[in-house]
């Protein structure tokens, strides 16, 4: 089991590095003190053997998930073209409190950032910044006792809080989610958001070989699934 501020490797080689990020570490931050991915994988390395490292996609804070840096300038302008080109697949699972409205579907909203509070809301298109967000689900399991429904989400852009915006305002906020979630707003304690990165697909920057990752979340939120994630 994973330890807090910790990460497992899943894969390494002279041009990337794949790994899990643990959820409530940020992939990097300008506080003093406050441990990132970046430090993590810093110290992962030997002094004398830490490589260049590059971001190439991030999560959000509270998120798990599997994340891929480049170790060198050229996997990291190879990676960064498959972003924008869309030749990454990246897949996440959620539990959400309450029901989306099909089995299976796309939400498509204009999303628009607060950077002083660090939201996203969704918009009329018209909005001044607002952005396109896509994304497409399907409802794998149910707990109606509950209320709880777990949800796979493949993502086509990636915007600011994208997932947790738009499943809540489709009705269904993620479990835990302290800010989109009005269960958990003023809930006391910290409840790790039941929302995981758990499958990346990517050509190898270099080889060209498809690489494929899958992990099964482990958080508190996803209790009620655990038997239909195994």
């Amino acid at each position: 089991m994973r330890k807090e501020n910790q990460f497992e490797t899943l894969y390494e080689d002279g041009h990337i590095i794949v790994c899990i990020k643990p959820a409530g570490v940020p992939v990097e931050t300008r506080k003093t003190g406050t441990p990132d991915m970046l430090s993590l994988l810093r110290n992962y390395f030997s002094p004398s053997k830490a490589p260049h490292l590059s971001i190439i996609h991030r999560l959000d804070q509270p998120v798990e998930g599997l994340l891929v840096f480049a170790k060198t300038l050229t996997a990291a302008r190879a990676l960064n073209r498959q972003l924008q080109e869309d030749g990454f697949g990246k897949e996440y699972l959620a539990v959400t409190c309450g029901f989306l409205p099909h089995s299976s579907g796309k939400l498509t909203d204009y999303l628009v950032k607060d950077g002083r509070n660090n939201l996203s809301q969704v918009c009329p298109e018209n909005t001044p910044l607002a952005k396109y967000a896509e994304l497409s689900y399907q409802v794998t399991a149910k707990d109606r006792e509950a209320n709880l429904s777990l949800v796979h989400v493949t993502l086509k852009t990636g915007r600011h809080h994208q997932i947790r915006v738009q499943l809540a305002h489709a009705g269904a906020p993620l479990w835990g989610d302290s800010k989109y979630n009005p269960e958990f707003v003023h809930a006391p304690g910290y409840h790790p958001i039941a929302l995981c990165a758990f499958r990346l697909r990517f050509l190898h920057p270099v080889s060209r070989k498809p690489l494929e990752f899958e992990i099964i979340p482990h958080g508190p939120g996803f209790t009620h699934f655990m038997e239909t994630l195994s």
